[in-house]
Parts: structure tokens; sequence; C-alpha cells
């Protein structure tokens, strides 16, 4: 077997006089030096290391070698996107943005005051919500298709959290006051993230664990809904699905024929009207439409019937949204319980919103800066927290209609928030006979496109590992509870990081003939050893949290290989190779752990190599000293360049 070396010209590589003679023969002999990354100072790397934790996507590029009032008209745009799209705006987008910021109304006013009623407050408090956030959102928001307003998640968890510690029917103010604060205090956590770029932190909760626990909301969501469709009055306040199909059947002198069927009947109309969009997304307008055609129809039929068994929602205030600046509660043995929820809404809502913007804006080809995004749905959080609104985000179901409807700008959150404020102005009144089945049945057709079993199907056929950690978050919240249920998804999100950090992929590496790749044995069976080498891929950084780990990996892997050779009866090692190409950082732990590995095959009699360190790696094995062990012949550029250099020193002691 011949191994030719790969000529690379590295011209950041500068030789000294003293090390010119050497580096030229390694040149003429095939073998190239491995060259140190150029220098820096401290100051010069921690700058370069926060701008790329920070500014990833290099925000300031735009005001580069601009004027002043260039400059100043850049950052207006930049912390007011209405200020970029605005001077363009047009008669045509404004037609496409009436048409569907009208349609999305139709769904937003029928489940505003339907979500409202999920977070156990007043069914007004869903319409002030679906009034000012999309007037602040359409000022500083840069996705062009979110809609804005209440959501099913974040709603569900602020009632069930407030329900626990106090109960509305007995002390509404105190309710009120914890439920505005913690929306405050959910929209000062998502614009402290943004303002400072720290939205990497959401990216804990991963796709598979919010899949589990967007199904499992939607269940619990689901069952509670139950009390609406059935007519029971007395119901319980716990979330979990034992307890609330225990107080279904508990109650069944409570159920309410005429309930049951109008309210069957409106769910089954409504599951069809989504069936249809779905599969014929150009009839949108029947599902968008389908919620507040059922609100007006069932408030009609009890209207006329006259039905005291079936439960309204009664009275609703007419006016714009009352100021709640004198309700934040901000002392009290209840404000602890404020920052939670605030936290734990404030990070679903963002996580939802982050999403379906980034989602539509894929769609369209434009890009949405996700921390202006969260400064944006903070600031309209925390205004909306002095304006008797709860916790709003981005919806996903009223952004597909929107965006099925033709949007063109957020000038249709403004039309859908107009619409509503003629609703609280003058339409009131109309919802007094307004039956809660129907809100029952909008929050199940809401919340059951929560549940994706394909998606799941999908985690088991990809990764197992994250089908386990999207059913323990799906289980925590059926049997548990929802709060408890995010924790284990957060948790067994950190666990699996953990996971693949401490106990990363190495591999034995072969050669594949006629290439000058080294592929893994178990992967390609084209690959074949080389002889008297053991060739070790290591694939991650060498850290602390793994440093033992990889050495007692790397020994076992000897071990391993030494018994299959001797009953082969095949070459014995001379040489372990370590390949370092996919190590991307190293510590102080794992460079000592590499000069550990080389000490104990040194005592017998094996040689150890390392190929290929990355810049950052060969700067730090550099200033430790550690590579004056290793010596000329410790060090190369690639592996086939270290296997065709080794060989040829033992061939004249063949």
């Amino acid at each position: 077997m011949t191994l030719n070396s790969i000529k690379v010209e590295d011209s950041s590589c500068n030789a000294t006089e003293g090390e010119s003679a050497t580096s030229s023969s390694m040149q003429s002999s095939g073998v190239h030096k491995v060259c140190l990354p150029p220098y820096r100072t401290t100051f010069q790397k921690l700058r370069q290391r926060l701008s790329e934790i920070f500014f990833p996507d290099d925000p300031l590029h735009k005001f580069k070698k601009q004027t002043g009032l260039r400059k100043f008209v850049l950052g207006l745009q930049f912390f007011f996107p209405v200020f970029e799209w605005g001077p363009l705006y047009s008669f045509k987008l404004l037609r496409s943005d009436i048409i569907s910021g009208l349609t999305i109304a139709s769904l937003a006013i029928p489940q505003g005051i339907s979500y409202a009623k999920l977070a156990n407050l007043p069914p007004i408090i869903g319409l002030y919500s679906s009034f000012v956030p999309p007037l602040i959102y359409s000022i500083l928001g840069s996705s062009r298709h979110l809609a804005v307003g209440p959501v099913s998640i974040a709603s569900l968890v602020m009632g069930t959290m407030l329900s626990q510690a106090v109960s509305y029917s007995q002390e509404p103010i105190l309710y009120l006051q914890l439920a505005f604060t913690a929306t405050l205090f959910a929209g000062l956590l998502q614009a402290s993230l943004g303002f400072f770029r720290l939205g990497f932190i959401i990216d804990f909760l991963s796709k598979a664990t919010l899949l589990g626990f967007m199904a499992g909301a939607a269940v619990i969501v689901s069952l509670q809904q139950l009390k609406g469709l059935l007519g029971i009055s007395h119901f319980t306040n716990q979330m979990q699905i034992v307890p609330v199909l225990s107080s279904v059947f508990t109650h069944k002198d409570e159920w309410s024929w005429q309930t049951i069927v109008m309210g069957v009947s409106f769910l089954i109309f409504l599951l069809a009207t989504r069936q249809i969009s779905t599969r014929k997304p150009k009839l949108f307008w029947i599902s968008a439409a389908a919620p507040l055609v059922s609100v007006i129809l069932s408030t009609i039929i009890v209207f006329l019937l006259k039905s005291k068994t079936i439960q309204t929602i009664g009275h609703l205030p007419k006016g714009i949204n009352p100021p709640s600046l004198n309700m934040l509660h901000f002392s009290g043995p209840h404000i602890a319980l404020a920052i939670k929820i605030g936290i734990i809404t404030g990070v679903l809502s963002l996580t939802e919103g982050i999403a379906v913007g980034r989602t539509f804006a894929a769609m369209q080809n434009y890009q949405v800066d996700g921390n202006k995004e969260m400064i944006a749905i903070g600031l309209m959080n925390m205004a909306g927290s002095c304006a008797s609104c709860f916790v709003t985000t981005g919806s996903f179901s009223r952004s597909a209609v929107n965006y099925n409807a033709g949007a063109k700008t957020v000038v249709s959150n403004i039309i859908m928030a107009a619409t509503v404020l003629i609703t609280l102005l003058f339409l009131m009144p109309l919802f007094h006979y307004t039956p809660n089945l129907i809100l029952a049945a909008i929050i199940i057709t809401a919340v059951i496109g929560l549940i994706d079993y394909q998606a799941a199907f999908r985690l088991w056929k990809v990764d197992k590992l994250d089908f386990v950690a999207c059913l323990s978050s799906f289980f925590g919240v059926l049997f548990i509870s929802v709060p408890l249920g995010l924790a284990i998804a957060v948790g067994v999100s950190v666990f699996k990081i953990l996971l693949h950090v401490t106990r990363p992929n190495t591999n034995v590496l072969g050669y594949i003939p006629g290439t000058q790749s080294f592929q893994s044995l178990s992967r390609y069976s084209t690959a074949v050893r080389v002889p008297s080498f053991l060739i070790i891929a290591v694939e991650a950084p060498f850290y602390f949290a793994n440093s033992t780990y990889l050495q007692e990996r790397t020994l076992r892997w000897i071990r391993e290989e030494e018994e299959r050779i001797e009953v082969k009866r095949e070459t014995a090692i001379k040489c372990v190779i370590l390949d370092m190409t996919a190590v991307t950082a190293i510590d102080t732990s794992g460079i000592d752990t590499i000069c550990e590995l080389r000490r104990i095959l040194e005592k017998r009699s094996l040689k150890l190599v390392l190929a290929n360190p990355v810049g950052n790696v060969m700067e730090k094995l550099h200033n430790s000293h550690a590579l004056e062990a290793f010596g000329l012949d410790g060090l190369y550029l690639t592996v086939s360049e270290a296997v065709a250099d080794i060989s040829s020193s033992w061939k004249p002691e063949a």
C-alpha cells in the first residue's frame, strides 16, 4: 500500500532561521509542517470570542463606512422596522393587508375570549390582549406575517399556576394583579434576553421536548374543556389527567344533554372546516371564519331557546382597555409566584413566537432577527401589562391564516386591532348570550393541532433519545403538572447535552484503497486497517468533562485491537494516531490527559501521534509545552502523512 501526502501551501507558517532547514527537509519528504494560528493578544481573543457568542450575525455591519445621517436613519430602522418598510408602503399592499387583517380578526376575537377563559381570566381580558399588543408589535416587530395575540399554551400555564395559589372566584382583584404582574415579568425577561443577545438560552428547549410538552398540554387543555362541552358547573382546578377525568365522571348528574348536543355539533363543524382548509390551503378562509360563525350561530340559538341549562359568558363591559398600572403587584407573599409564572410563560411564548416568525420568513425568503423579535415581544407584553392584557405572542394558527390570506406587512395586525377596537366599543352586548360550550369547542379545535404524532414518529425513526425526551415531557405534563412537565422537558434537554459532551463518539479508522482518505471501519466496509497502526478519531472537544472517558476509551480501543491481532496473528501495534480533526477545543484537563496517555503508551513501547489539530487546539498545546515530549515525528498535518512518514522510518529496521 502506497500513501502519497497531499501538498499544502500555507503562507501563514513562518519558520525561523533555525527551523528553516528542518521545515525544508519535511517539505521535501512530503510531510508538511503543522502551523500555529497567527498571534493574537488575550484581549483580541476575548473580543472575537464574545463577538461570536453575542453577535454571530454581525448586526451592525450595515453601519460600517456610512455617514452620520445615514447611520441615524439605519438606527431608526434597526430599532423601529416600521421606518424601513413604511416609506415603501403602497395602496396595493394595503388592500392585501386589509383582507388578511379582517380575516384574522374573525379568528382572533373568539380565540381571545376562549384563551382568557383558559387562563381563568374574564373573557374581556382576551379582547384587550388582542388590541394593544398587536399595535405595539406593528411598530417594533420585523416579521411580516406574525399575528399577535393570546395563545393556548401560555394561557394554560398561567391559569394552572395561578389557580393553584389564588381562586379567581374568591379573590378576583388579587388574581388579576398577579396575572398582570406575571405578564410584566414575562415582558422584562423577553426584552432583556433580546437586548443582551441571550436568545440562545431558549435553545435549551429542544424541538423534541417541546413537541412532547405541547402535545401533553393539548390533551390536558382538551380534557379541561369537557366542563364546557358537558355543561358541568363544579369542576376540578387540577390539570393532571387523572383528576380531570375523575371530575368528569364524578359530576355526571350535572351533564346537560342540550349542551352536549350543541357542543359536539359545533365541535364537529369546526374540526371539519379545519380539515377542509388543511387539505385545500386555498380554502383557508373557511377555517378562519368558522369560529366567528360558530359564535354568532350559537349565540342566536341560545338567545332563541332561552335555556337556563346552557351556561353563557354573560355581561361584558364596553370600552377600550382600562389602565392597569396601579394593579401591578410588587410586594406580598405572592410576588415569587408572579415572577415564576412570568419566567415560564415568557420563555414558552417567546419560543413559540420566534419559531412561528422564522417559519413564515423562510417561506417568503426574508430574515427575522431573533433578538429584535425578543425585544419587540417583550416590550409588547410590558406595555400590555399596563393596559389590562395578559401574556401574548405570535400564534401559529392565526399567523398561518394571516399568511394564507395574503398578508404583506404587519399592517394586518393594525387592521385586526382596529376590528377588535370596534368590537370593544360597539359590539360587546352581543356576546351576552354566547355559550361557554362554543368557547370550549374553539379551544379544542385550536389546540388539537399541537398533537403532531407524525413528528413523534419521525423522532423514533431518526433519534431514539429525542423520542424518549418527547415522551418524558408528554407524560410529565399529563400525570404530574404542566410546570413540572416543562421542567422535565428542560431537564431531559440538558441531560442530552451532557450525555453528548461527557460521552463523545470515537471511531477506529481504516484506509480506503485508491484514496488518501481514512474513514470509520464500522461505517465503510471497504476501509482496511493499516498494519502496525491504530488510528482513532475523536469527534468532540477535549474537555474536563470527557477527558477521563476519552483516555479510558482509547486504552480500551488499544486492548481490543491487541486481542484481535493476537487471534488473527497479525502485525503488532507500534503506533497510535489520534485524528484530532473534529476536536474543536481543548482545555488544560484535555492537555494533561493527552500527556498522560502518551506516557502510558510509551511504557508499553507504543508511539502516540497527533494528526491535524485545529488552530486553537494547536495553540494551547504549544503554549503548554505539551508538544515538546512528542518530538518532530509526533505531530502531523494529516493522518495519511503520519502513516507514510512513520512507515518509511521503520523500513531500514526491517
